[in-house]
C-alpha cells in the first residue's frame, strides 16, 4: 500500500492530479475564495453549467464533475460548515466532508487527490481545528481502506499554513 499526506504551498488548481476538492457552497455556485479560483481556472461557464445540473449538495456531503480546463480529471465539491461556535455538529460535518470526498476519489479510480483546508476560509472555522479534522478523517479513511493506494495533497498559500499542516500531520499520524 502507497498512501501519502504532504501539505505543498500551491494553488490547488495548479496540481496535476487525478482529483481537486473545491471548497464548494450547497448550492453550488461560483464562490469566492477556493471556490473562485476553482471556477476561473476551470472555466466559468462549463462548470457553472455542470453544478447547476447537479443543483445542490447538503453540507457535509460532496459531489464530482470533470476538471475541464484544469489538469485534475476531476473537482469534487465538497460542503464544508460554517462555523458557529462548535454546538451545531460543524466537526461531524466537516469530518464527513473529507470523508465524502475521498470516497468518491475511490469510486472514480483516483490515486491523487488534493484539498483545500476546507471552511477555513469565509467559512470561519478556526485553522487549527479545521486542519486536526481534515487529517484525522484523511487517517480514518486510510484505516478503513488499506487496499487502496492514494496520494493525499493539501494545497495552502501561505508558509504559516504549511507550517501548522505540517505539524499537525505529524501529530496526528503518529
Amino acid at each position: 500500500m502507497s498512501v501519502n499526506i504532504e501539505v505543498r504551498k500551491i494553488g490547488i488548481t495548479e496540481l496535476d492530479v487525478d482529483a481537486i476538492v473545491n471548497a464548494a457552497n450547497p448550492s453550488l455556485s461560483h464562490g469566492g475564495g477556493v471556490c473562485g479560483a476553482v471556477f476561473r481556472d476551470a472555466g466559468a461557464d462549463e462548470l457553472s453549467k455542470a453544478c447547476s445540473e447537479i443543483g445542490y449538495c447538503k453540507t457535509g456531503k460532496a459531489v464530482i464533475t470533470p476538471g475541464f480546463n484544469l489538469k485534475a480529471r476531476y473537482i469534487i465539491h465538497a460542503v464544508g460548515p460554517v462555523w458557529s461556535g462548535g454546538e451545531n455538529n460543524e466537526e461531524n460535518l466537516l469530518y464527513d466532508a473529507y470523508a465524502n470526498s475521498l470516497a468518491i476519489a475511490k469510486d472514480n479510480a483516483c490515486t491523487s487527490i488534493a484539498f483545500p483546508v476546507i471552511s477555513s476560509g469565509i467559512y470561519g472555522y478556526p485553522k487549527r481545528e479545521a486542519w486536526k479534522v481534515a487529517v484525522k478523517s484523511c487517517r480514518d479513511f486510510i484505516s478503513d481502506n488499506p487496499d487502496y493506494d492514494i496520494e493525499i495533497i493539501f494545497a495552502v498559500l501561505s508558509d504559516g499554513s504549511k507550517r501548522m499542516g505540517d505539524k499537525t500531520i505529524s501529530e496526528v499520524m503518529k
